[in-house]
């Protein structure tokens, strides 16, 4: 794994820091205390996280924490005076602040790829991503990368996204393989979350349909597929019926028309109501009972792997008040009256057994949408995995649509 950052490289694997190719000396911990602050760079690091994850729960002094920033601003070329690496936030913690792009070394790749014929494309497979930052209307940074090669995938943002951890996630990791060996993919982290800031107050659809036009702008294709999954299908729809010659394809799996707050149907209001407390009191927490009823919901034959893989991201992603402000948004959204103005040729895929979004969501949407193709996929799971036979029947009707 390696990190870039203005003219300065981080390589996790031969724990070397340099500049212009030049290495600089760096003592170890000084060295792991940069890769924190690299890899948590999209939050606010307060001093309390810097012991349990740098001193790994050790009683240490204001000062000698103060002495280990000093030493990691001098090894990046900064100062305590301009701070334009690592920025001191009074009395509440430090943020790292460049625009990182990432690299992994083949010999890194630790994902099984029996599940996907890689071999066919390895010459012209990319196996890393370039990660990139972009500005929305409002100011917000929002983190994107490019993967994989072929017709440009533009897959819309959703609910609990981390750029770099989706890159390595049991989960994800398989998903972005097969499409990599297709499509050049462009994928994003929603305000709020993953590597995009984390203090926003605005969590509108229109809001959320500008970060997607920025990243496609920012991208600079054309013309592309709009993949959307779960809440990112009625962000898909918005910008969709607001720019219909820029998608060839669009792509619907596991969405809804209207969110589950803001349904006739009182039992699935109920629910939603319930899910935000779970989240608020068990967001991130292992065992927890949020923790279990989320992953009884997306993913109910999930491994143990696959579950772990779940709590970390929710650690990762974002806070527990952005958790909840995001989820109350989506489960507003009520996109209904929009459907019958799309004119892109459309896909709607579900899940017959979905938790989160029920059938009937998916059946809207098909029946609501001019000319839409529907395919029900055979899987209890909201986010499809290799080990079940709609794996193959998802990216069988994928490739099928997008280049019959």
């Amino acid at each position: 794994m390696k990190y870039f950052f203005n003219n300065y490289e981080l390589d996790i694997s031969s724990q070397e820091l340099k500049v212009n190719n030049n290495q600089v000396k760096v003592e170890p911990q000084v060295f792991d205390l940069l890769v924190y602050m690299v890899e948590n760079r999209a939050k606010l690091i307060d001093h309390q996280e810097l012991i349990n994850s740098i001193w790994k729960g050790r009683v240490v002094s204001d000062s000698a924490i103060a002495a280990r920033i000093s030493a990691a601003r001098k090894a990046v070329g900064d100062n305590g005076k301009d701070q334009r690496v690592i920025k001191t936030v009074p009395r509440k913690g430090f943020k790292f602040l460049p625009t990182v792009e990432t690299t992994h070394n083949n010999e890194e790749q630790s994902i099984n790829e029996s599940t996907s014929d890689i071999t066919e494309n390895k010459n012209n497979y990319r196996d890393h991503q370039n990660i990139h930052y972009c500005k929305s209307a409002d100011g917000t940074r929002i983190a994107y990368s490019t993967t994989g090669n072929g017709i440009p995938f533009v897959r819309v943002g959703h609910w609990l996204t981390h750029l770099e951890h989706d890159w390595h996630s049991p989960i994800w990791r398989p998903f972005l393989n097969e499409l990599g060996k297709r499509f050049e993919v462009i994928r994003y982290d929603q305000r709020g979350c993953g590597l995009s800031d984390w203090e926003i107050t605005d969590f509108s659809l229109d809001r959320f349909t500008q970060d997607l036009d920025t990243v496609i702008e920012h991208s600079g294709h054309q013309r592309f597929v709009l993949y959307s999954t779960s809440q990112g299908v009625p962000i898909a729809l918005n910008y969709a019926i607001q720019n219909p010659g820029r998608i060839s394809h669009l792509i619907c799996l596991g969405g809804f028309a209207t969110g589950r707050l803001v349904r006739s149907n009182n039992a699935d209001v109920e629910q939603g109501e319930a899910i935000l407390k779970l989240i608020e009191h068990g967001w991130g927490v292992s065992g927890s009972p949020f923790i279990k009823s989320f992953t009884t919901m997306f993913i109910p034959d999930a491994s143990k792997e696959q579950t772990d893989s779940l709590v970390e991201l929710q650690r990762l992603t974002t806070n527990s008040k952005n958790a909840v402000a995001m989820r109350r948004a989506f489960d507003s959204f009520d996109v209904s009256s929009l459907l019958a103005k799309v004119t892109v040729k459309t896909l709607v895929m579900h899940a017959i057994n979905d938790g989160v979004q029920p059938l009937d969501q998916g059946r809207e949407l098909a029946a609501n949408i001019p000319n839409s193709e529907f395919v029900l996929l055979n899987s209890n799971n909201h986010v499809i995995l290799p080990e079940e036979p709609a794996w193959g029947q998802l990216f069988g009707e994928l490739e099928h649509f997008v280049l019959s």
